[in-house]
């Protein structure tokens, strides 16, 4: 049997949650009529109100849920460590749920925060962009719940809540731009989250810098790359087709990865091929060359997010409107790009 909740109660007598919540602990703000149906019909459906409910109520657990896709993507590391020390400092607890890029393992965490357990939800979701219209409902059920939810670096305009982006678009344009500037002529990209609105932004960005300096877009230039795909029969293609001078990677392993694959082929990193990888993580400052990056800043997204969340959570106004965020990149140069020249 379902367990029922106060969201199916609210919707039998047509009321909000907290009117529920208010009814079953004998609030002298409802009505005894209002209270004893709404009591006598919980109680038929074996609705009992526990400590976890109470904290929905409340809002006294001082706990944070964080759920991330990938915990070994540098940029999330940087995240949860920024998230980390507001909630330090603003005396909350945070459990940290890691999805792995499954829409299914999300759909279960998200029901399982939605019982109030938290008092508020930080998120970056697996979902692809095909599959946010089919699961905003489990986003939605966070606020019909009562529980705030901030969104970062993939959010989705079908979710009303606070959401705190990266400038992927111009991230895309500044990176090839600048390897435009230091002479490269034809600029690939490998990318390893097509699926993704981010790597669609991205490349957006990389198309107005070609258009900008009269190079023509050509789609072949262009690769996605699917997880179970060999990369170095991807690369041997993509270098047969053209002579290019120029890779964009759009994550940090993958910038690795691509420039082990390129030396290994006998070019030379910058002078053949210049490389620009995103998230300015550890993998690309230790590697020979240090790799040039696009910095997302994950530890001030982390703050940012954070700082939302818990003025949302302690918020006494009646209103408070949602925002939007927008956080600029920056470009880390390092030894796997030229110099440009005055």
């Amino acid at each position: 049997m379902k367990k029922i909740t106060l969201k199916d109660i609210a919707s039998e007598f047509g009321v909000s949650i907290s009117t529920v919540s208010k009814a079953i602990n004998d609030s002298h703000e409802i009505s005894e009529k209002l209270k004893d149906k709404i009591r006598a019909f919980a109680k038929d459906n074996h609705y009992r109100p526990n400590k976890i409910a109470l904290n929905l109520l409340n809002r006294n657990t001082k706990t944070i849920g964080v759920v991330i896709p990938n915990i070994l993507n540098y940029f999330f590391v940087q995240v949860l460590y920024g998230i980390e020390k507001i909630t330090d400092e603003k005396g909350y607890s945070i459990i940290t749920c890691i999805t792995n890029q499954s829409l299914e393992k999300e759909t279960k965490t998200l029901e399982l925060l939605s019982n109030g357990s938290v008092d508020g939800v930080i998120i970056s979701s697996a979902a692809q962009e095909d599959e946010i219209p089919h699961h905003a409902k489990h986003l939605r059920d966070l606020s019909e719940n009562q529980i705030p939810l901030v969104m970062f670096d993939r959010v989705s305009d079908l979710i009303n809540c606070d959401k705190v982006v990266v400038d992927d678009f111009e991230a895309g344009y500044k990176a090839t731009k600048y390897l435009i500037e230091t002479g490269c002529k034809t600029i690939a990209i490998v990318n390893p989250i097509a699926d993704s609105i981010i790597g669609r932004f991205r490349i957006e960005g990389y198309k107005k810098a070609l258009l900008e300096n009269n190079f023509s877009f050509d789609e072949k230039l262009v690769e996605a790359l699917n997880p179970n795909e060999d990369l170095e029969l991807t690369l041997s293609l993509l270098l047969n087709y053209k002579k290019i001078d120029a890779i964009i990677a759009l994550d940090e392993i993958t910038a690795v990865k691509v420039q082990n694959i390129v030396k290994s082929k006998g070019y030379n990193v910058p002078n053949d091929i210049s490389l620009i990888g995103f998230t300015n993580g550890e993998l690309s400052k230790y590697v020979t060359p240090a790799i040039t990056m696009v910095s997302q800043h994950g530890k001030y997204i982390g703050e940012l997010s954070a700082n939302l969340l818990i003025d949302r959570i302690e918020n006494t106004k009646d209103f408070l409107s949602f925002t939007t965020k927008l956080v600029k990149t920056s470009l880390i140069e390092r030894e796997s790009t030229l110099t440009i020249s005055n």
